[in-house]
């Protein structure tokens, strides 16, 4: 008998939309996978970084804008969507308190400089541990999402047997963060490594942390074997004892930490001139991926407790974190073959992730 079982509407809690064009079809993508909303990112051209419209901050595009263009996009099929502030040279603790006694400043974004896509307009941690603008945070309750990465690094500290760019943030500046903000509302982006998990592990609660599809099902060897581009992101997919610490904390019944962000990111072209454009597209596909991912990690989703342990993960934990509303309604996941097809926005294709692996994906919505 195929096994099938019924969740609520979830809130992808990590994802980018983009901008212009790209913004339509990959909200339509989030709305098709039943999201009740998103927290979506602000690295987009331009970037968000500055609450309102009527702030004069440079050539930022604004929260207030942002949000809306999402929610029109969803065409009312989105309960709520939080667009974090992206923490630039120019975010001001004025900025926070002022966006969070509105309401509309629920969350922000701290991006390494030039670590990853969109990125270049990052500062360095220090600079918002100096000038006021994490303590305002810890004041006011907004949460910091951290891209949880050190760079700048030689090649060989970046990505070597004996460390990483995402081992040495945790080992090296997360402790000093929470220890300098103890109250400060903390998401550790897209785990990737097990020195990060027993970080999270070990932090207060309301130190928690989001793991994408990707990271759960690939290993680096799976980028490498055959040079598999559509799956390099940023950080990195890494070794096995890391997928091995991500799938334990994900799939645990008890757990409390670790909830859905998919970072899926949309790029027309992986491959350009000055490199390999960083992200996966999951858009449509995401609570697929992670019952895929459940599965091999050896929970067994025809019972309640393997049911239980999904939801938990996917729907629940994210959603009470951020108080988000419950969506009341709810969707079907189906052990049957998904067709996946490629997005298509005019002349530019986007591949999500199973077409680029060249691989099938084993479940699917059964409302389609």
């Amino acid at each position: 008998m195929t096994t099938c079982f019924t969740l609520p509407k979830w809130y992808d809690l990590h994802t980018h939309f983009r901008q212009d064009e790209t913004l339509p079809a990959t909200v339509k993508d989030h709305v098709s996978m039943q999201c009740a909303g998103a927290l979506a990112m602000p690295n987009t051209a331009p970037p968000v970084g500055k609450v309102f419209e009527r702030d004069r901050v440079a050539n930022y595009k604004s929260i207030e804008q942002y949000r809306v263009e999402i929610l029109e996009a969803a065409g009312g099929s989105f309960t709520e969507v939080i667009v974090p502030l992206y923490l630039t040279r120019d975010t001001t603790p004025q900025m926070i308190e002022q966006g969070a006694a509105s309401g509309l400043l629920r969350a922000c974004k701290y991006y390494p400089p030039h670590g990853t896509t969109g990125a270049e307009f990052g500062a360095p941690l220090e600079r918002f541990m100096e000038n006021g603008v994490f303590q305002v945070m810890q004041d006011s309750g907004v949460t910091l999402c951290i891209h949880g990465e050190e760079h700048g690094l030689a090649a060989e500290r970046y990505f070597d047997r004996a460390e990483n760019a995402e081992e040495i943030f945790y080992k090296e500046h997360m402790p000093r963060l929470v220890d300098s903000f103890p109250e400060l509302r903390i998401v550790g982006e897209h785990l990737t490594t097990k020195v990060g998990v027993e970080f999270v592990r070990q932090a207060p609660d309301h130190v928690k942390a989001n793991i994408t599809p990707q990271h759960l099902l690939y290993t680096v060897g799976s980028l490498l074997n055959g040079l598999k581009y559509h799956l390099y992101c940023l950080p990195l997919v890494k070794f096995e004892e890391d997928r091995a610490a991500l799938r334990d904390a994900a799939t645990a019944a008890d757990n409390t930490k670790f909830f859905a962000g998919t970072d899926s990111a949309p790029h027309t072209k992986k491959t350009t001139p000055c490199g390999c454009a960083a992200g996966c597209y999951t858009g449509g596909i995401a609570p697929q991926l992670y019952a895929q991912a459940f599965e091999i990690a050896g929970v067994d989703l025809g019972t309640p407790a393997g049911q239980a342990a999904l939801e938990n993960f996917l729907c629940t934990i994210g959603r009470e974190y951020y108080d988000l509303p419950d969506p009341g309604e709810t969707f079907t996941l189906e052990k049957m073959p998904e067709e996946v097809c490629p997005l298509t926005i005019g002349d530019q294709t986007i591949i999500p992730l199973p077409l680029g692996m060249e691989c099938d994906l084993p479940w699917r919505i059964k409302s389609r």
